[in-house]
């Protein structure tokens, strides 16, 4: 393929895009809001419980998430750091919204993981994690809240090494914990930097000492201290030095400890990941990898959203420009439709504010209005028939049936369900002889959202259903008569998906390996990427 220009090429280069994941609670919310006040993308970082003062994160911009104080969809901001061009993407960290994240790793080129120091590795770090591994996706890794009693650093960096199976490279390390954390040394520059409680803003002046022997460093710290970092500083030194290739193949991850809330040790680690994250990687498509750096504009639709302004009901799909560069209205193929449309007025974001961009390139995330005709996966080339893969759509585990509570709201209700289905929130089934409205998710607090998104946005107030069940799977045979036996002894059991592909509803994973083990000529698919791809082998 043809490579772009030197000047693209360079812009291309500046480009950094990464997503933070975390456990609930380990400070991923608030390690966003700093590292947007180091970009100088805004100037007060929003506390989310804060409600009288009318301030909230800026990463959570829905209504629901001002309200419950978490964080339910995924948000993107971009600004500039050091003369490079930040793409961060802020995931849910509740693990009913895991679709949402995962879909969100396809996107990016490396990850910051995000530890609570007195809680180690948790659920949903795990799960996370392993996403990050099936794509071999750089990680850095953050000790959140340093400055409250929490576990030992070995210790911590033995969970990680052990748990995760990810060998670590502390990059700075802390001087004691909780209320004796006075600071943190950084390995690379040999430097001490003193910690001060409640310097919550960015203006302050740090404490630096260069030498681990000045006499006013032991004063400043206390002797016990100072014995202690040096003793530390003698098993670390054994260890290896930190290998930027093995970081960057995803097969090591270098640490940093410190403590958000108050901006310390955040500095270090945006600095770090500015001289070691990866610029924008290839991409894998059904047929070829792609280059950032070839001459025509590729992207990838890995995120919808309905109704970011709810005075306009608008529709934004949000595209990972995958190679090239991107100009407002400019002409682009849309792959799965075979069509060509004109993208005018893309967005750039700021979480729910945003600008129009004339000009994005590889690894930048930019927002194509749409009326509906994008979808979730969806390819934009200019001309090439390329599909890129591994946006994943799972097999819900929780499903309701839909009841609207004042039926003139029909329209209202399907209009909202649509769109909250495109979005991934939530997947939309029916059954083969009735009209009733089946909605699947991967965890209850989606069902939450659902009703209140479609009260609020929609004005559609229902009622939810629970049906008893709490797994379901594609299903699938290239023995046509055994499918229809299937179906028609079990069609009390199985609804149809919007695109017309049959699922089986389990009430129990007894049920769901009973039914599997006797049934030999059917194939039974969690994922609706492998479901397809086995449909398409046929």
């Amino acid at each position: 393929m043809n490579q772009a220009a030197p000047e693209i090429l360079s812009e291309i280069g500046r480009r950094k895009t990464f997503a933070i994941i975390s456990h609930p609670d380990a400070g991923k919310t608030t390690v966003t809001e700093k590292l947007l006040l180091f970009g100088n993308a805004i100037h007060m970082a929003g506390v989310v419980k804060a409600k009288r003062a009318g301030h909230f994160a800026t990463s959570d911009w829905m209504e629901i998430e001002k309200q419950r104080g978490i964080s339910v969809t995924s948000s993107v901001m971009q600004f500039t750091y050091a003369d490079h061009e930040i793409n961060l993407l802020d995931t849910p960290g509740h693990q009913d919204f895991s679709e949402d994240t995962y879909r969100v790793l396809t996107a990016v080129d490396s990850a910051l993981m995000i530890i609570d120091s007195s809680k180690g590795i948790e659920t949903q770090t795990k799960k996370l994690f392993q996403v990050c591994r099936d794509r071999r996706l750089p990680i850095l890794t953050f000790m959140n809240k340093m400055d409250l009693e929490g576990r030992d650093p070995f210790e911590l960096i033995d969970e990680v090494e052990k748990v995760l199976k990810l060998p670590c490279r502390p990059m700075t390390w802390p001087i004691g914990q909780g209320k004796r954390f006075k600071g943190v040394y950084d390995l690379a520059e040999k430097k001490i930097r003193i910690f001060q409680p409640g310097m919550k803003s960015l203006g302050f002046e740090q404490q630096v000492f260069t030498s681990l022997e000045d006499p006013a460093l032991r004063e400043k710290i206390g002797s016990e201290s100072h014995d202690k970092l040096k003793d530390d500083l003698e098993l670390l030194q054994a260890g290896h030095d930190f290998d930027k290739e093995q970081y960057l193949q995803g097969g090591l991850s270098p640490v940093f400890f410190g403590s958000a809330v108050n901006n310390f040790g955040l500095q270090e680690l945006l600095e770090a990941f500015i001289k070691y994250a990866p610029s924008p990687r290839p991409r894998p498509a059904e047929t070829r990898e792609v280059e950032p750096g070839e001459a025509h504009f590729t992207g990838l639709i890995f995120k919808i959203q309905a109704n970011m302004d709810p005075k306009h009901r608008d529709r934004v799909a949000f595209l990972r420009i995958c190679s090239g560069e991107f100009q407002q209205g400019m002409s682009v193929h849309h792959v799965r439709q075979g069509k060509n449309f004109k993208i005018n007025n893309a967005l750039q974001f700021m979480s729910q504010r945003r600008t129009n961009v004339d000009h994005a390139y590889a690894g930048d995330i930019i927002g194509v209005h749409d009326r509906g005709n994008l979808m979730i996966g969806d390819t934009l080339t200019q001309g090439e028939d390329l599909n890129f893969t591994g946006v994943p759509l799972f097999s819900p585990e929780l499903f309701c049936r839909v009841e609207l509570k004042n039926p003139i709201k029909s329209k209202q209700l399907q209009k909202g369900l649509e769109q909250l289905a495109e979005e991934g929130m939530s997947q939309i089934f029916r059954k083969k002889h009735n009209s009733e409205t089946i909605i699947g998710v991967v965890g209850q607090l989606q069902f939450e959202v659902v009703k209140f998104r479609l009260l609020n946005e929609y004005g559609a107030d229902a009622n939810f259903i629970p049906l008893g069940y709490s797994f379901s799977r594609w299903l699938h045979s290239t023995d046509r008569k055994a499918m229809d036996d299937f179906l028609g002894y079990y069609q009390n059991h199985i609804v149809y998906d919007v695109r017309g592909y049959p699922l089986i509803l389990f009430k129990s994973e007894w049920e769901k390996d009973y039914i599997e083990g006797k049934s030999p000529k059917l194939s039974f698919y969690s994922s609706l990427i492998t479901y397809v791809q086995a449909r398409g082998h046929d």
